[in-house]
């Protein structure tokens, strides 16, 4: 029996109008989500005109998307959608004692168009015209989770965003996939480049995202960080972010994407006149067809 005041049958019949050819899949994930959605407007007995601006605003997200920037799904991002369903798709993961790398989100600023740049080869092709660019030396192994053997030919990919909080693409100041490239790894499983130490920014405010933030009463930024995708052959891609452990928003970023074991520590690096910092930062790859957990 309905706990409401509204027609008890709605939602059943929208329910129950899916045909007999659906993937079993889909109906389970669309019965939910249109339980969730009805009794969401009837719990707050949502108006036309609060509905239509949610509608807007979903609107709003699409038109200013394309192939540079993603603003539904940092509309996602900032609700926490993207960093739960993360997290719910690699808690196996996180619970290991000897876990493989630590997935984060992929972030509206992804280029599927990154050129290759070679082992110890600079991703900042325009320097930063504040003047605050910390050059670090960032190098480290991608390993197999199990065997713990360096995966030779491995690609790692990684982009930032520069210290005025804009990725290239955002900025036309900056060159082309300027703090942007795809390394492959060596003989010993080994990449190598040079990059800036990653400075916190606050995600874009022009778009609907940006609004919803304001209407919440929360602040924009994303602590400092680095994305990384990683593949190779016969084993799962890895997306996940590593976050500067002095940034003060590290345990209150903006779209909720922090985790313990990403938190890394750029050191001083001796001896090398194009950067005064360095990290190491291995990245380890789970086989297909294995259990995120090792089981």
């Amino acid at each position: 029996m309905a706990s409401h005041r509204f027609d008890p049958k709605f939602t059943d019949n929208v329910v129950n109008a899916m045909g007999e050819n659906v993937n079993p899949r889909f109906r389970q994930l669309m019965a939910s989500l249109i339980r969730h959605v009805h009794d969401f407007a009837r719990e707050n007995e949502l108006t036309v005109d609060e509905w239509m601006a949610g509608v807007q605003l979903m609107n709003w997200a699409g038109q200013m998307s394309n192939a540079k920037r993603n603003e539904g799904q940092l509309v996602c991002d900032v609700i926490g959608l993207e960093s739960l369903v993360d997290e719910i798709t690699f808690k196996l993961a996180d619970e290991a004692t000897d876990a493989p790398t630590a997935t984060a989100i992929l972030g509206p600023f992804f280029r599927a168009d990154t050129p290759f740049r070679s082992n110890g080869e600079s991703i900042v092709k325009t320097a930063p015209k504040d003047g605050k660019g910390e050059m670090a030396y960032m190098a480290g192994q991608v390993l197999d989770f199990v065997t713990k053997k360096p995966l030779v030919g491995a690609v790692v990919e990684v982009w930032q965003a520069s210290t005025n909080g804009l990725y290239e693409q955002q900025d036309p100041d900056q060159e082309e996939f300027n703090l942007r490239g795809k390394f492959r790894t060596d003989e010993n499983g080994r990449y190598s480049f040079y990059c800036l130490r990653p400075t916190p920014y606050p995600v874009p405010d022009d778009g609907p995202a940006g609004k919803l933030l304001k209407l919440m009463d929360r602040h924009p930024f994303r602590p400092a960080h680095i994305h990384i995708i990683a593949t190779h052959d016969g084993y799962k891609p890895l997306t996940t972010q590593i976050f500067d452990r002095k940034d003060p928003y590290l345990t209150n970023d903006s779209v909720f994407a922090v985790k313990d074991s990403l938190i890394v520590d750029f050191v001083e690096r001796k001896g090398d006149p194009q950067a005064g910092l360095e990290l190491k930062y291995d990245v380890k790859l789970v086989p297909d067809g294995m259990k995120s957990n090792g089981a």
